[in-house]
C-alpha cells in the first residue's frame, strides 16, 4: 500500500503485487480508478475531463468502480461524492470511507484487499444506516469498463421439453433496450454485450445463479464473482446482475440482497475480482462457452460470504 498521484489528484492509494495493480481515489469518491496487469493498460474507463478535479456540486461518473445503492433514484442515488475519503490500512489492503451521505442517512465503506501472489482482489461494499428509521435498499457495485470490449454473463444449463415445464430464470429489460441491437447477442449458455462507439444506451438485468460476470478488453479478461441466494429478494424485478452500455463505456454491475436496513445496521455485498492475461475476446455466445467458461472455472473455488 502506498499513496501516489494519479491524473492530477495528489492522494490515491495504490495496491500492487507482481501480477496486478489497482489505484483508488482519496481526494474524491472513492473510485477504484485503475485496475491493470502490472504495468499494463487500464481495464477501467476514465473520463479525462473529470480526472483530477474535486468539489463539483453535481455527481460525477469519473469512471472506475464505485458503490451505489438500489433501487435507482434520480436524486438520492446521485449523491455528489466529490470530497475527501478517509483511508485506513487493514490486513492485506485498505478501508475507504467517504463523508456520510446525510440526506440518504447512509455511511458507505469499501474494503479492498489484494492477494499477495494472485491477480485477485476482494472488494467488500458496506452500507450503514446512520438515521433513525429503516431504509429499504440493496448494495450495488458498478464497474465502468474501458471501451471496445465485450461483457459476458453465463447462463445455467438449459432443460428440455416436456420435462421442464416451469421457468428457471428472469431476464429484465429497461424501456430503452432494443433486443435487436447488434451489440447484444444471446446464446444457449451466455449473453454477450459489446461496447461500441456511436451506440445508444442498452441495459438488461437477470437473476444469475452462476454468480459471475466478465469483461474482455486489451487482451485480458476481468471476472467478478458474487453470491446469489435463490431465496432472497433482489431489486429491479429480481436482478443480481446488470449490464449497461452506451457510446462511451460499459458497466458490469452486481447487486446484493434487497433488505430493510434498521437504524445502526449494516448491509454488505462482496465481489471477488480476477484478472487473466492473454485471453481472446469472444465473438459469439458459443465462442464464450468454448473459451471463456474454462477460464472462469479457475475461480470456482472462490466462495464469497
Amino acid at each position: 500500500m502506498e499513496i501516489v498521484e494519479y491524473g492530477g489528484w495528489k492522494r490515491n492509494v495504490r495496491l500492487a503485487n507482481k501480477r496486478i495493480e489497482l489505484v483508488a481515489t482519496l481526494d474524491v469518491g472513492p473510485r477504484v480508478i485503475r485496475l491493470a496487469a502490472r504495468g499494463g493498460k487500464n481495464l477501467f474507463k476514465n473520463y479525462d475531463d473529470q480526472i483530477g478535479r474535486t468539489g463539483e456540486k453535481a455527481w460525477q461518473i469519473r469512471g472506475g468502480h464505485r458503490l451505489w445503492f438500489a433501487p435507482e433514484d434520480p436524486v438520492a442515488t446521485y449523491w455528489p461524492d466529490n470530497g475527501p475519503v478517509e483511508a485506513k490500512e487493514i490486513a492485506g489492503g485498505v478501508r475507504l470511507a467517504p463523508a456520510p451521505e446525510t440526506a440518504n442517512r447512509l455511511q458507505k465503506e469499501m474494503d479492498l484487499t489484494l492477494d499477495p501472489k494472485r491477480a485477485q482482489v476482494r472488494v467488500v461494499h458496506r452500507l450503514k444506516n446512520i438515521g433513525t428509521a429503516a431504509i429499504s435498499l440493496a448494495p450495488w457495485a458498478l464497474t465502468v469498463m474501458a471501451p471496445g470490449g465485450v461483457a459476458i454473463v453465463g447462463l445455467p444449463e438449459r432443460g428440455e421439453h416436456p420435462r421442464d415445464l416451469l421457468p428457471n430464470q428472469r431476464l429484465v429489460l429497461w424501456p430503452y433496450t432494443d433486443l435487436g441491437d447488434k451489440r447484444l447477442a444471446m446464446g444457449t449458455r451466455a449473453i454477450l454485450l459489446r461496447q461500441k462507439k456511436g451506440g445508444g444506451p442498452i441495459k438488461l438485468g437477470l437473476s444469475n445463479p452462476e454468480g459471475w460476470a466478465a469483461y474482455a478488453v486489451h487482451g485480458c479478461l476481468f471476472v467478478k464473482r458474487f453470491r446469489f441466494d435463490a431465496k432472497a429478494d433482489y431489486p429491479d424485478m429480481g436482478c443480481n446482475t446488470e449490464l449497461f452500455t452506451n457510446s462511451d463505456m460499459l458497466e458490469v454491475e452486481s447487486l446484493g440482497r434487497l433488505v430493510s436496513l434498521a437504524p445502526g445496521a449494516t448491509a454488505e455485498h462482496v465481489e471477488e475480482w480476477f484478472l487473466f492475461e492473454d485471453v481472446r475476446a469472444p465473438k459469439t455466445p458459443g465462442d464464450a462457452e468454448k473459451h471463456i467458461r474454462s477460464v472462469v472455472a479457475k475461480t470456482s473455488d472462490e466462495v464469497t460470504d
